[in-house]
Order: C-alpha cells, then structure tokens, then sequence
C-alpha cells in the first residue's frame, strides 16, 4: 500500500521542490487540492485527516492552524515553517546532530524541519559546544549568505523583475536589529546561553549558502588548533551522508583556495570546512538553502520516519 502525502502549501519554493522530489516516487501516492480550495478549511482538514503524512510549507500562522486541523491519531507532520522549531512535543528534524537526534525523528508524529540558517550553523556549534572546546557562555559572531530564493516569493520577483532596483546588483545585509527568526532556535539546538550576533545576507544567485562562524583559538575553553577542530568534526560526523567533512582547508577541493555559495545548488547535502592558522579558525558549511536547508531535509527526515533509506529521492 502507498503512503498517503498532502502538501500543504504547494504553491512556495520549498512545496515546489518537495512535489518534485516526491513526485517521480513510485512507493507514495500524492493527494491534491484544488487550486481553488486551497485555502478551503473543511478541504485542507479532509485531506490532512486522510493522508499519512502531511508537509507543512505555510507561514507560521497558517501552520498553527493546519495542526488544529488534525483529528486521528496516525497523521504524522513534518512542518517547514517556523512555528514549531522550539514547541514542546516536537522533535527537531536535524538527525545528524546525534545517534538520539535520529531516533527520535523515527519515532516522532510531529517533526520540525530546521530553518536554512538554523542548519548550517547548528552543525557547526552543536560539535564545538558539546566536545568543549567552547562553552556554552561563549561570545558568537556568524555571517551567512544565501541566494534569494529564501526570501520568498516577493524576494524572488523583486531580484527577476527585468527593470529592478539597481542595489539588488550587489549583496543586501538584512536583519540588521538583530531580530532574525532563526536564532531561537539556533541558540536551543546548539546549546548557547546567548544569542549570537547574526548577520544574513543575500546575493544575486538563486540558491545555495555558506555560513561562517569565526573562532579565535586562544578563547576557547580547551585548547586546540584548526586542524584538531577538524578532526573532531570529521569524527562527530563520521558516516553520515548528508553532512559532510571536508579535509582540512579544502584541500584537494574546489573550496581549497576560494569558496563559492551556489556550488552545492540543487544538492541536498552539505559540506563543513575548517579553515585557520595558530590564531584563528574559520568554521564554515555550505549547502543549498532549498535543499538541505528546507525541502531536502524535510523529504530526509520523512524517509527516516517511514523507516526507509534516508536518501531516497534527493540529490547527492
């Protein structure tokens, strides 16, 4: 028997690239909504209500809503907004942070998909923090860009409008108050007792992201060099497929001397490197925002709750 999906909220870039990855699947049948009942209430709650499964891509509001709409006991929802990443009764959908992280996305009804930014730095800090070369007080500088489709549809159309705005011709830095919705939950996940100062920004590419986390050596709590930071990436991360350590400064790889944000678009893994000398180090991943960052992650955490090979249908 084929397991049941609605996606509700089809229509945005992270429904999109879910309906694609699932689409050419053969082990799941796909219910739709009408294009004019969309936003039907008594439809939406008929078709969750039936389906195994159903994928929230909904602003927050609207996600709170769709999970009222429940009425059984078997619905599981794997939610891609941000309304349920901190929630009590929810289990953060980012499986490589531990072995327990894992199992209890497998065993979970009610999955948060971590926000884009969220991911790349908690599987930077999650590490740091818990070997305890950094403590949990510690003071965190992260700068991250991402390409413009994760502003959205109005993000979108502002960076394709054939007579834009000129300023859209370089990077735009934004959430400049300090006010990003991502760092709750980047400060629950990683273990921080203290927000981070973070700074987004897009660029004139479609999708992709790096993020980067500066640490000055001689502040952490245990010593170490760039190089012993790596190692205890490579061996936190050891066998996982989906978040992968690269070797120390890039060697041997495309990063090895510059990095490029878009080079793992239309991926849905990503990469961590470690750059330094005996001063600094410079922690750093890099992966698609749609894909491992949203709709890759989301499809990855449904893989592993319905006990299948957690690749199945993404991209590597």
């Amino acid at each position: 028997m084929k397991t049941k999906i609605f996606i509700d909220g089809k229509e945005g870039t992270t429904g999109l690239r879910i309906t694609e990855r699932l689409s050419g699947r053969d082990d799941i049948e796909l219910l739709t909504i009408s294009e004019e009942l969309r936003k039907d209430v008594d439809e939406r709650r008929r078709l969750i209500n039936e389906s195994d499964y159903t994928f929230l891509c909904l602003p927050d509001a609207a996600a709170i809503e769709a999970v009222s709409l429940v009425e059984n006991e078997n619905t599981k929802i794997i939610d891609a907004s941000t309304a349920h990443r901190t929630a009590k009764g929810w289990t953060y959908g980012l499986p490589e942070l531990s072995e327990e992280q894992r199992e209890a996305i497998a065993r979970s009804k009610r999955v948060s998909v971590p926000g884009c930014y969220a991911s790349g730095f908690n599987v930077l800090m999650y590490p740091m923090v818990k070997s305890g070369y950094l403590p949990a007080y510690h003071p965190i500088i992260c700068h991250a860009v991402s390409g413009y489709s994760g502003g959205g549809k109005k993000l979108i159309a502002a960076y394709e409008d054939e007579n834009r705005d000129s300023r859209y011709d370089g990077s735009r830095a934004y959430s400049l108050g300090k006010t990003h919705k991502h760092v709750k939950e980047m400060m629950a996940v990683s273990g921080l007792s203290y927000p981070p100062v973070f700074c987004p920004s897009t660029a004139d590419f479609y999708n992709g992201m790096v993020v980067t986390i500066p640490v000055i050596l001689r502040t952490m709590s245990k010593k170490g060099t760039p190089q012993d930071l790596a190692e205890m990436f490579a061996k936190h991360y050891e066998g996982q497929r989906f978040v992968r350590v690269m070797p120390f400064g890039g060697e041997g790889t495309d990063a090895e001397t510059e990095l490029y944000s878009n080079a793992l678009a239309d991926k849905d893994y990503l990469q961590i490197f470690v750059y330094g000398n005996e001063d600094h180090a410079l922690l750093v991943s890099r992966f698609d925002n749609l894909g491992k960052g949203a709709s890759g992650a989301a499809i990855q955490c449904f893989n592993i709750m319905c006990g299948l090979d957690e690749g199945t249908g993404l991209v590597e």
